[in-house]
């Protein structure tokens, strides 16, 4: 077998040269026993990106608004407080946040449970130090999720 092919190439990545080879991933979320699409689904991307700009919008606001003396670079560091907070307790309590509700997306356990406020503090923690929100498995789970167990899914 050609090296290269194993590789993959820079276009197409080891994914797809995987399964030119014959690799059978599957569908995402399947190995978590989530259905293909739907409710309950993995939620996608663009769902989930759309959610965290509606949440850092808001938290810019209340930060501009009540914490920064109305001073736009002050309101920025402020946001990431708020942005800590808001998620802390809306995940934390009911499983999404305001951007996420209004997305029609929930944070769950692994299991299909209800996420713990332990793993939530982590998952919260992990998502504002933004690394951890970047690095994704095949399941377009970041790894904020992966250590806390959680997964977002579509309602």
């Amino acid at each position: 077998m050609d090296k290269r092919q194993a590789i993959g190439s820079w276009l197409s990545g080891p994914r797809a040269a995987a399964e030119d080879m014959g690799v059978e991933f599957g569908y995402r979320g399947e190995g978590l026993g989530l259905p293909e699409s739907g409710p309950g689904a993995i939620a996608p991307l663009g769902r989930r990106f759309g959610a965290l700009f509606i949440d850092w919008a808001l938290c810019l606001l209340v930060s501009y608004a009540l914490l920064s003396g109305r001073d736009a670079r002050a309101a920025g560091n402020w946001a990431l407080l708020v942005f800590l907070v808001l998620s802390l307790i809306t995940v934390g309590t009911v499983g999404a946040t305001p951007g996420k509700l209004l997305l029609k997306l929930r944070v769950i356990g692994e299991g299909g449970v209800r996420l713990s406020l332990p793993r939530a503090v982590l998952r919260s923690v992990l998502v504002v130090l933004v690394i951890p929100a970047v690095v994704w498995d095949r399941d377009t789970r970041g790894l904020h999720d992966r250590l806390s167990r959680s997964v977002q899914i579509r309602v």
